[in-house]
């Protein structure tokens, strides 16, 4: 049993080294939630993006096949039919037209996280120091030894070696 304590620094060092894993290492539930985020992000900027991409299909459509929206398309352009009068106004601005804001570029970002060595390293580190405070528990309670000359204190009922008769 006096030996079974020191797996105690085994186990911890094994605790804090999947502790720190789990939590900051490179396959931790902080490096998830920064992916999903990603994600997140990603998918609306798609979402927009095909959104603009079907009304820009729509308005091509009515561009080849509807004469109406070609007749007030060539308006904006300053095309009059044969029937029509042109009366030109100044001092007024010009029509804008549409502009589709498809939105900002969205680079892929490595997420945050500590490198696997160094999560290593923390594990063994405390799996020392757990090594060494119980070792210097156990000399200072006197069950570690290092001078061979010295007899150990026997305690309780004292017991004398006397000869037989």
């Amino acid at each position: 049993m006096k030996r079974a304590k020191y797996l105690l620094s085994i186990f911890s060092a094994t605790l804090a080294y999947v502790l720190i894993s789990v939590t900051v290492g490179q396959n931790s539930i902080r490096c998830y939630n920064q992916m999903e985020e990603q994600r997140r992000i990603i998918s609306k900027q798609t979402d927009d993006i095909q959104n603009i991409n079907s009304e820009l299909k729509l308005e091509l459509t009515a561009l080849q096949f509807d004469k109406a929206v070609i007749a007030a398309y060539a308006r904006k352009l300053d095309y009059v039919s044969e029937d029509e009068k042109l009366v030109k106004i100044t001092g007024l601005k010009p029509a804008q037209t549409a502009l589709y804001d498809t939105g900002t570029v969205v680079r892929h970002e490595e997420p945050e996280f500590l490198p696997e060595k160094y999560c290593k390293i923390i594990g063994l580190f405390f799996g020392l120091l757990t090594f060494i405070i119980i070792f210097l528990y156990d000399i200072n309670k006197g069950n570690i030894l290092f001078d061979k000359d010295k007899k150990p204190i026997v305690t309780g009922v004292p017991v004398y070696d006397l000869p037989q008769i």
